[in-house]
This record gives C-alpha cells, sequence and structure tokens, in this order.
C-alpha cells in the first residue's frame, strides 16, 4: 500500500469529473492514499472540499511562496479557520523559491513565517517547498522553532547536509520523480542513506512525472516509480518500502488509508 505524499488535485490540469477517475488509476497501481495540497486561499478551499468528500484524501492547506504576493491581513484568519478542520494534516505548501521569485523575497519570508506560527498553534505538521533558498529556509525554520511541529520537505531537492539539519528538526524528506533522474546523483544519495523512519515518496503531481513518464503529464499513479526507484537505492522490496513511508506518514500526521 503506497501514499502519495504530496499531489495537486484541484488544478486546471484535472478536468471536470477527472478527479475520480485519476484517483481510481492510482488504486490499480496500489495507491491508497494522497495527500492534497493547496497553494493559495482559493485553492485551499477545494482542497478541503476534496478532502471532505474523498476519504481517502487528507488536506495539506496553505500559500505556496509563488503566491505570497497574494497574502492579506485577511488571509491568515481565514487560512487557520480552514486548516482548523480535521480532514487538514498539514500546514502548506509554504517556504521560499528563490528560483523564479514569483513573489518578493520579503514578502516570501513573511508569509513563510506566518503559516509556521500558523502550523504552531494549530499543532499540525508543515509542507515545506524550498528552492534555490536552502540556508535561508532552513534558518527560518530554526529561528521560528519549527521543530515543535516537524514537518515534511517535499520533492527533496538538496544534499545530505541540507538532509540532516532538517532531520534534526524533526522533518520527514519526501522523494519525488527526480530520483528517478539520471543526473540527481546527490537526490538519490540522501534517498539511501535517510534514516528509514523519515522518508516518504511523493508524486507532486501534474509536475516532476518520474522516469519512464518524464516530460510528461505526472499523476499519483506514478508514485509507484518513485517507490521502486527509492527502494532499489536502499536495497529493499518495493513493498517493504510502501508500507514504511506508509507508518512514516501516519507517524508525522497521524493519518494513514485504513484510519
Amino acid at each position: 500500500m503506497l501514499v502519495d505524499a504530496h499531489c495537486h488535485l484541484t488544478g486546471s490540469h484535472l478536468a471536470d469529473g477527472q478527479v475520480e477517475r485519476t484517483l481510481d488509476r492510482a488504486r490499480a497501481e496500489g495507491v491508497a492514499g494522497f495527500i492534497a495540497v493547496g497553494t493559495d486561499l482559493e485553492d485551499s478551499r477545494a482542497v478541503l472540499d476534496l478532502a471532505r468528500r474523498i476519504p481517502s484524501v487528507r488536506a495539506s492547506l496553505g500559500v505556496h511562496p509563488h503566491e505570497a504576493k497574494t497574502w492579506s491581513q485577511d488571509t491568515e484568519p481565514a487560512l487557520a479557520a480552514l486548516a482548523a478542520d480535521p480532514a487538514v494534516r498539514f500546514v502548506g505548501e509554504t517556504g521560499l523559491d528563490w528560483h523564479y521569485d514569483l513573489s518578493p523575497r520579503d514578502e516570501q519570508e513573511a508569509v513563510f513565517r506566518a503559516q509556521i506560527r500558523l502550523a504552531k498553534a494549530l499543532g499540525k505538521p508543515l509542507m515545506i517547498h524550498t528552492r534555490s533558498a536552502p540556508e535561508a529556509t532552513l534558518g527560518i525554520l530554526e529561528e521560528e522553532g519549527a521543530d515543535a511541529v516537524r514537518g515534511v520537505i517535499h520533492c527533496f531537492s538538496e544534499n545530505r547536509a541540507f538532509a540532516a539539519r532538517a532531520l534534526d528538526l524533526g522533518f520527514y524528506l519526501s522523494f519525488s520523480g527526480i530520483a528517478t533522474f539520471r543526473k540527481a546523483e546527490a537526490v538519490r544519495d540522501v534517498a539511501a542513506w535517510a534514516p528509514a523512519d523519515r522518508i516518504l515518496v511523493e508524486t507532486d503531481a501534474p509536475f516532476l512525472a518520474p522516469v519512464p513518464y518524464r516530460g510528461k503529464s505526472n499523476e499519483p499513479a506514478y508514485v509507484r516509480f518513485t517507490a521502486e526507484a527509492v527502494a532499489a537505492l536502499r536495497g529493499i522490496s518495493t513493498q517493504k518500502l510502501a508500507d514504511l513511508t506508509t507508518r512514516n506518514l501516519e507517524a508525522l500526521c497521524g493519518w494513514a488509508p485504513s484510519s
């Protein structure tokens, strides 16, 4: 039994009626659970509605660093009200993206800090996005005491030094299709080395499809290819990898597909 620890199920890439068919294809590949992720306030409302309707879906609600520029004085109380729902298991996707810089960096940092504080107030773990900002991301997590709630470094794309500091904060490392990419040596090194009780697998669908679908639209069914790759790196069976990553998610956020 696999869980896709981070996927987007509410975007324009899924036409009306496509969500259930997409999830059915995933279930046929042994994927029993899904963490659906919101990227702004409107999207978070849609994700929560989905999680309320479909038992195998749980939610992560937040404001992505790309959308930090949309944050206003009304955003935090509205997000707090949504994220208090039991179907919501994470706050985020939040963090820093200094690769695209689609929101000003100071706004990204302020919104990131606000969501860490919200997660602490709610007692829920964080879903972290970081790109081209490793030191700043870790520094803010440390300064804000994110170890109090822990969380996930989603779509892990850093090196072992970054991983060690994240692990020291109690965070889990979630591996995406990047682990199947030929040139992703640092990511594969961490996937092989990381503690067994701190790893997860995800798609980040519709992005970053794994080999053999690289370059195409990703979907939760393809998480099995990442699981197979990570299992091979660790010298264990795919079934064992599936079992331990599902247990890890349960340990972090109190939910597994059978609960």
